[in-house]
């Protein structure tokens, strides 16, 4: 399958099978339209420049590098668990209008996660790693950081734990902010492989939607903190990761806010809320959301250009290397090497999954999983996922959120079409950027 489309005047071929991008023209891209039977329009074009493409085309087939075909591709699927997410504090300090979690509470009561439980859930965790030598945890909320002791005292036993067995734990946490600053800063930038930082963007556009308990907005409390944080990090992972919503369908500005405020890793996710919200975003308004990624890869690649890039996850894409096929369409892991955690200890696919009883797999005192759920996501991959076959995307996608389908089809392989459409649009635009990038 070779996927043609076009941004702005350029024109781009791009075989699915191989992994290869080919700049072309117009012209060039009717022709293998005609030549993969779809429909076509040579505009009165002499044959004889026609035929000539179709040989160029053909050498290029022969190199293996255009009109390829798929070859079978076995998921890398494992027994073993690699990863858990602590759901460390089921309570926060915001109340995000937006939040899948219902502000905190996953739809039921506030609570923290006991060491006791944090505790057993690293022991889950590696009594069923086998032999994977790096595991990791994530610390999620409500926010992680109202649990602060508990947080220090998992990490610390872990690493105990992992060191005496050969093997090595990387810590991600996922905070809001405001309470990132002075001890607590300073040992998340120490001990954490990875921090999310969650800002929506411009002033205005944050605190719109990300409210502090009293209902003021908490942009002033969390921006010096995260400055700060950054400016400490040194050559550590980190993100800023915000979300749009129908309220902001200029996010192009808001990563360039983000960008301009000394950020240089930054992702910002469309929101996913059933149609009726006030803040969701409907398929009607999906030509302006294309087009506003389209003009923030314009200003990306410019950036770029004159030594003021940063890094926005969506326009990231590795064509010649990244992970293997047979990783990248195993979807993400969820419910069979990814898991996460409750305060009580109770087992789910993954945080998004949480406040669904049908989606409960045990508890880790109990260190059972339940089998049935597990094979559900066991065996699904982007080749269970449906009408997946016909996408150009498909290896850069997986099949798209099994919980997102969930949501909306009541199926995990069914993919919510909204997404889908997005992520094809910023797959373009990548791919674009990678084009001008190679050429300068």
């Amino acid at each position: 399958m070779v996927h043609c489309f076009s941004f702005d005047e350029d024109y781009y071929l791009y075989d699915v099978a191989s992994g290869s991008l080919h700049q072309c023209d117009a012209l060039t891209c009717q022709v293998i339209n005609k030549m993969q039977g779809k429909p076509y329009d040579f505009g009165g074009v002499e044959q004889s420049v026609i035929d000539e493409i179709e040989n160029e085309i053909l050498l290029l087939k022969e190199e293996g590098v255009l009109l390829q075909e798929d070859k079978p591709i076995i998921p890398a699927k494992s027994e073993h668990i690699k990863a858990l997410c602590l759901h460390i504090c089921h309570d926060c300090n915001l109340r995000c209008q937006y939040c899948f979690a219902g502000t905190g509470d996953y739809k039921g009561h506030r609570e923290f996660m006991s060491e006791e439980v944090a505790l057993k859930a690293i022991d889950f965790l590696i009594e069923n790693s086998g032999n994977r030598k790096i595991l990791e945890t994530d610390f999620f909320g409500g926010e992680p950081l109202l649990n602060f002791d508990v947080v220090k005292k998992t990490v610390e036993y872990a690493n105990e734990k992992a060191t005496a067995l050969g093997k090595k734990f990387l810590f991600t946490m996922t905070t809001n902010g405001v309470l990132l600053s002075g001890e607590k800063a300073k040992w998340l930038n120490e001990n954490m492989e990875n921090v999310v930082l969650s800002l929506d963007g411009r002033k205005e556009v944050h605190d719109e939607v990300r409210k502090t308990v009293n209902g003021k907005g908490s942009f002033d409390v969390i921006i010096q903190n995260f400055k700060d944080f950054v400016a400490n990090r040194g050559d550590k992972s980190y993100y800023i990761r915000g979300t749009f919503t129908n309220k902001n369908l200029d996010f192009a500005k808001d990563v360039l806010f983000m960008a301009d405020s000394g950020f240089k890793e930054i992702s910002l996710e469309p929101v996913v809320l059933e149609s009726d919200h006030n803040l969701a975003i409907s398929d009607q308004m999906l030509p302006q959301i294309k087009e506003e990624y389209a003009k923030l890869a314009r200003e990306y690649i410019e950036r770029r250009k004159n030594g003021k890039g940063f890094h926005f996850f969506h326009f990231t894409i590795d064509l010649e290397g990244g992970p293997c096929l047979s990783k990248r369409v195993n979807a993400c892991g969820a419910g069979n090497e990814y898991f996460s955690i409750t305060p009580k200890g109770d087992i789910y696919p993954c945080h998004q999954f949480a406040d669904k009883p049908e989606f409960y797999m045990g508890n880790v005192f109990e260190g059972k999983i339940n089998q049935e759920i597990r094979d559900k996501f066991k065996n699904s991959s982007l080749f269970t996922r449906e009408g997946c076959e016909d996408c150009f995307a498909r290896y850069h996608c997986s099949g798209g959120c099994a919980a997102n389908n969930y949501a909306f089809n009541g199926d995990i392989n069914k993919p919510y079409k909204q997404t889908c459409e997005m992520l094809k649009a910023r797959t373009e635009c990548a791919m674009h950027i990678l084009s001008k990038e190679k050429q300068n």
